[in-house]
């Protein structure tokens, strides 16, 4: 792959929107990439994933799919489907194999506190939307931003469907296994506890992974050079 020809696309996670890329989409035009962030329907994992795969056939061309959170689930299913996938990044984000749930990949190890920040909204569907309370929300999800961008996150977050929480990956073909991937991540994450996202890289056998030891679950705000990095050079593998 080269700069000239890749596009990357850019998938959020749960508690965010397309927003929250705009440092790394800054930087990736900076350098002479093509990107753009999808705008992950939060629903359902098999939804939220024909969804993403649908965007990427639209692509012309290799493309780099890159995950933040629960987007690192979708970008996992959905790179089994559109075949114009060149490689793979977690941004402080799930890896999961067959049948494995962002709930369930929580729990992997101790230090997670989201359980506690997170507050539902009963729907008509019959679904819980999920958000971080407002009062919780710096704290918890993006410590090392500042407090003004932080209240701005929190007011744009979007609802995350409680079925997509719970939601196993359905494809008995995960995106990592046979594409090649990289890993970027914060040791200070409140929502994925870090010893998780280095199991993850580790059984995807990364080609990269970087640990900002400080950095929050909200890395690719509050640290978008090194986000960015990692992402050049999955483009460059």
């Amino acid at each position: 792959m080269s700069q000239s020809n890749t596009t990357v696309v850019l998938v959020h996670g749960a508690f965010a929107e397309n927003g929250s890329w705009n440092g790394v989409i800054e930087r990736l035009t900076h350098n002479g990439v093509r990107a753009f962030a999808v705008a992950n329907p939060l629903r359902s994992v098999t939804g939220d994933a024909e969804y993403v795969a649908d965007v990427v056939r639209g692509v012309d061309g290799p493309v780099v799919l890159v995950g933040h959170s629960y987007g690192g689930v979708v970008i996992t299913q959905a790179a089994e489907s559109a075949g114009n996938v060149q490689a793979l990044v977690y941004v402080s984000a799930f890896a999961p194999d067959t049948g494995e749930s962002a709930a369930a990949l929580t729990a992997l190890y101790p230090g997670s506190t989201l359980g506690d920040a997170v507050s539902g909204v009963a729907l008509s569907s019959g679904e819980t939307d999920l958000t971080i309370r407002t009062e919780l929300f710096h704290q918890q999800f993006c410590a090392d931003v500042d407090a003004a961008t932080a209240a701005l996150m929190a007011a744009t977050q979007r609802g995350f469907s409680d079925r997509a929480l719970n939601g196993p990956l359905a494809t008995s073909a995960p995106g990592w296994r046979r594409l090649p991937s990289w890993f970027v991540y914060g040791g200070a994450d409140r929502n994925i506890p870090a010893a998780a996202i280095a199991f993850f890289a580790v059984r995807a056998g990364s080609r990269g992974t970087t640990v900002v030891e400080e950095a929050s679950h909200a890395i690719g705000v509050s640290q978008p050079d090194v986000v960015t990095r990692t992402i050049l050079a999955a483009i460059a593998g």
